[in-house]
């Protein structure tokens, strides 16, 4: 089980340059991934993609990525034919009008000096690739420690939550005969007879039982509350899926409190809903 929430941290120095990744992670209910990387890194982005994918299937990712220059490794290039044809015409405008060329004169000339063709964003992607994976190992330790300790607590609420539904399957014999009694009063104080043979008395006692029974809601809370176990035991992201069980273990308690007519009952299933917020509480903050 992995937390959702993490960060990861790592720099990279050389002689000419310094990078340094920062990933942040906050819960989403999908991977989003947003990244915001000096311009000479801006091609890493797939990679950066591609590597967060590995650590994280869900939740809002930010990757930021500086690059502080020590030392330019930029070349220039001087096309010194394009020059000396420059100097020629610049020399007999100063012949005729006694200005003298300034630098900036022969700056402003198109495609005069021009950067090394060359140079890329590939000498830096080595460092960049090595800060990257170190920041997303730091991230992914720190997700594990948090979700083993969601697991733990998950663990917990879940024993709380079965030590009420075993209270309540204690009760469902009870449950039973107290709306058999409850029938027999109303039967007896509308005919002057006791019920207990009558056909007509247990065709409706049957009817009412079939409505009021509890037997079934516990019966798929007892499959439910096993498969969140499993699911819990497991390393693989597991939030959507145990979501999707508290939804249906709410539902099943809800129908429960419906039909109940006992008050420890519905003191059992009030305790159940709180642990299942609880639970649902802690989902969302994992994968």
């Amino acid at each position: 089980m992995r937390s959702m929430t993490g960060y990861g941290h790592a720099v990279r120095r050389t002689d000419d340059f310094v990078i340094e990744i920062v990933i942040k992670s906050y819960n989403n209910r999908y991977l989003d991934i947003s990244k915001n990387l000096s311009f000479p890194l801006v091609p890493f982005e797939t990679l950066v993609d591609s590597r967060v994918k590995d650590v994280a299937a869900r939740g809002h990712i930010e990757v930021s990525g500086k690059l502080h220059i020590l030392r330019s490794s930029v070349r220039v290039n001087v096309d010194e034919g394009l020059l000396d044809e420059y100097m020629r015409a610049f020399a007999a405008i100063e012949g005729r009008t006694g200005v003298k060329p300034m630098l900036s004169d022969y700056l402003s000339v198109d495609g005069l000096v021009s950067p090394d063709s060359e140079l890329s964003s590939d000498i830096y992607l080595d460092a960049f690739t090595a800060a990257l994976d170190e920041a997303l190992l730091m991230l992914s330790a720190e997700k594990d420690r948090e979700g083993e300790g969601t697991r733990s607590d998950l663990s917990r609420l879940m024993d709380e939550f079965e030590a009420s539904f075993a209270s309540i399957e204690s009760r469902a014999g009870e449950l039973e005969a107290h709306l058999g009694s409850l029938l027999a009063e109303k039967y007896e104080a509308l005919t002057g007879e006791k019920g207990n043979d009558s056909p007509l008395f247990m065709q409706e006692l049957g009817a009412l039982l079939v409505r009021y029974s509890i037997n079934e809601e516990l019966s798929r809370l007892r499959v439910h509350t096993a498969e969140f176990r499993r699911l819990l035991g497991l390393s693989e992201p597991v939030g959507k899926k145990l979501d999707f069980l508290c939804q249906e273990m709410q539902r099943e308690c809800n129908t429960i409190a419906s039909k109940s007519q006992l008050v420890e009952i519905n003191l059992a299933v009030v305790s159940m809903k709180d642990n299942i917020e609880d639970i649902r509480e802690q989902i969302r903050n994992i994968e």
